[in-house]
């Protein structure tokens, strides 16, 4: 049997701060996510979605629990096969977009003829070729958010970490990046892992939706998204869609706060 690509053991995390009781954030939380699998996690804000992906990412540290790797304990250790996509672009401003894509590159030791070139694929990749020289103040969130992702696939991760990337953007951006990261995927081959609170972005999207319970985070619901692939904008308007959104609106609504 083929293991799966990532592993989340038993992850539990509590923010402590002045002397304040501790926030439990997530409480052992695990999950098996295949290879190549397109995965969206969907909850109410305070859930702990974000920190899981950070966590996930070894740029934050879990009380208890393990990030398991093909096979390689990778807890609390950043790269390693990851690559992450913020909703704040965290782009630098006084880089050129192609020197932005390149900077992954440039920690990790690679020639600089040779990160250029990758980059220059990358932003070819997500639609950016005429604006490589563009400073970030140049280009609109979009392309902004088309950077980040360009940078976080230069490093070739086996798996992408997307942070609510479209979060901050407008509704017709939000849609056109959406698929063009559906054509991505497809071309790059790489696991996905996205955070987002939209229902209707997460069924677009996903494979499985993990619809996670109000803190501390742990897993609600396991939903298996039947539209075949690849999929298409009408598809949001079918019963079979609009049906789906409505239950799991449903799911959220048990679980909400105001």
């Amino acid at each position: 049997m083929t293991p799966d690509k990532l592993e989340v053991r038993g992850v539990s995390k509590a923010y402590r701060r002045n002397g304040a009781p501790p926030v439990e954030v997530l409480e052992s939380f695990s999950l098996s996510v295949p290879a190549l699998e397109f995965l969206v996690l969907l909850g109410p804000s305070g859930c702990g979605k974000s920190t899981l992906l950070r966590i996930i990412d070894g740029i934050e540290t879990c009380d208890t629990g393990q990030i398991i790797l093909d096979g390689v304990d990778v807890t609390g250790k950043s790269g390693h096969g990851r690559g992450m996509v913020f909703q704040s672009f965290e782009l630098f401003p006084w880089r050129t977009a192609l020197e932005n894509v390149a900077f992954g590159l440039e920690i990790a030791g690679v020639p600089k003829a040779e990160r250029l070139e990758a980059a220059a694929g990358c932003m070819e990749l997500v639609g950016l070729t005429g604006f490589m020289k563009a400073y970030p103040h140049e280009l609109s969130g979009g392309m902004q958010q088309r950077v980040g992702i360009a940078r976080a696939l230069a490093i070739k991760p086996s798996i992408l970490l997307m942070d609510e990337p479209y979060g901050a953007l407008d509704v017709q951006t939000r849609e056109l990046l959406q698929d063009e990261l559906l054509g991505i995927w497809e071309r790059q081959k790489t696991t996905i892992i996205f955070v987002t609170h939209s229902i209707e972005e997460a069924l677009y999207l996903a494979d499985r939706i993990i619809v996670m319970s109000p803190r501390p985070g742990r897993i609600d619901h396991i939903i298996t998204v039947p539209f075949p692939r690849p999929r298409e904008e009408g598809i949001k308007a079918t019963p079979e869609f609009l049906a789906m959104r409505r239950e799991i609106w449903q799911m959220l609504k048990k679980g909400a706060t105001v």
